[in-house]
């Protein structure tokens, strides 16, 4: 399987015991100052996320690296793909420090979880603590949708994915015998 690779709990019909042990797990913090190892863990997810066009984030666990680091867009949601530098960021060794505003509820999709949807209640404004791609400690803020999505990614590297959240999941018909073995 290539570094790139999107790791699944399922795929094919099949769980998939090795990727969502994985995925599961509560990923490791990055030495700071970065070590070549780190640097290369980074420019690794950097790299998978920046080649799909189907991700609005990414974290390290989605491509097998057990590590806290996430890519995510913030901004242009509706378009595939991220066009320049300021299209996305990258947070690294991230907690959320603060939620507020009032929760809601939206549907999600994951990568890691594919041909479902669940129903996700989520903070409309959350604070993290983190470091950026040059090393350095930032705190940020982030609202409505894209705190949505930061929470998503950061829900990875606690080994949380959608399908553990309370909310109602979806998934096609033509799969019903499936997810219905899983699910229920």
């Amino acid at each position: 399987m290539t570094k790139h690779t999107t790791w699944q709990l399922w795929r094919d019909g099949k769980v998939i015991d090795e990727e969502a042990k994985l995925l599961r797990k509560k990923a490791a913090d990055l030495p700071v100052p970065f070590d070549a190892a780190a640097k290369k863990d980074i420019q690794t997810l950097v790299e998978a996320f920046l080649k799909r066009n189907d991700a609005l984030g990414l974290a390290a666990p989605q491509i097998g690296l057990s590590k806290r680091i996430i890519a995510f867009k913030v901004k242009d949601f509706d378009k595939k793909g991220v066009s320049g530098k300021g299209d996305w960021e990258v947070l690294i060794n991230d907690r959320i420090t603060q939620m507020r505003g009032e929760p809601e509820v939206m549907n999600e999709g994951c990568l890691s979880c594919p041909d479902i949807s669940v129903e996700v209640t989520r903070a409309t404004e959350i604070k993290v603590k983190a470091v950026d791609l040059d090393g350095n400690k930032v705190n940020k803020r982030y609202t409505g949708f894209l705190a949505r999505i930061v929470q998503h990614e950061i829900d990875h590297l606690d080994g949380r994915l959608v399908v553990d959240h309370e909310g109602t999941i979806s998934y096609p018909k033509e799969k019903e015998a499936f997810f219905d073995k899983i699910f229920k």
